[in-house]
């Protein structure tokens, strides 16, 4: 069976924290930014957030074993996408690894990350979460890693989030939601950190507006 429509049969039993029109196109879409900024078969990625593994199924197919690592609150969806998503033959042969805290702690891996990927997270995360991703990559990336997110900018119609928690559906809440950041803001918390920030397209799937960020 196709991934697409492994994606709509699940969507018709539960809320995947996303539509599942696109699910193939946006997993596909994820891969061509990671490939563009340099990525290889022997390159280590983590996924923050991987969740029904949307990008992490096209990942773990092109990385070489062990190179995988995700990151997903949400047990229900984790698993939906091992169990699911996933062939069983892959799971085997890529063994990748994954870890279920809210912290987004990469720590817990004991590597160093060639690669960062956070997609649709900074539309849901606080500027307090994001800082404790940011905080991850410089302890866990590689001193050439790449950390790629997507968000959505701040304007006066959609105003920058001053909350402290996640906005949206987690393994905590069932409300959908989505939150803007002001993208001098992210300047500034990346430059504090030594860290530079570069803006890229917009995806085609979505229209969230992509950031690639290196250390200076």
């Amino acid at each position: 069976m196709k991934i697409q429509r492994k994606a709509e049969i699940l969507s018709e039993q539960t809320f995947l924290g996303f539509p599942s029109a696109d699910f193939e196109k946006a997993g596909r879409e994820q891969l061509s930014y990671l490939l563009l900024a340099g990525l290889n078969p022997d390159s280590k990625v983590v996924d923050v957030g991987c969740g029904v593994l949307r990008a992490g199924y096209w990942l773990i197919h092109f990385l070489n074993l062990g190179c995988y690592f995700g990151i997903e609150p949400h047990t229900g969806r984790l698993e939906m996408g091992v169990n699911t998503i996933l062939e069983p033959e892959v799971l085997k042969s890529k063994r990748p690894q994954f870890d279920t805290n809210s912290r987004f702690d990469t720590s817990v891996f004991g590597e160093q990350f060639d690669f960062f990927l956070a997609y649709s997270i900074w539309t849901h995360a606080s500027k307090r979460q994001i800082q404790a991703m940011l905080d991850s990559f410089l302890r866990d990336g590689t001193d050439d890693g790449i950390f790629l997110t997507s968000y959505l900018p701040a304007s006066w119609r959609n105003p920058d989030y001053k909350g402290d928690g996640w906005n949206g559906t987690s393994h905590e809440s069932d409300v959908d939601g989505c939150i803007y950041h002001r993208l001098r803001w992210i300047e500034i918390e990346c430059d504090r950190r030594g860290l530079v920030v570069q803006g890229l397209d917009r995806d085609r799937t979505y229209g969230q507006s992509w950031l690639e960020i290196k250390r200076r």
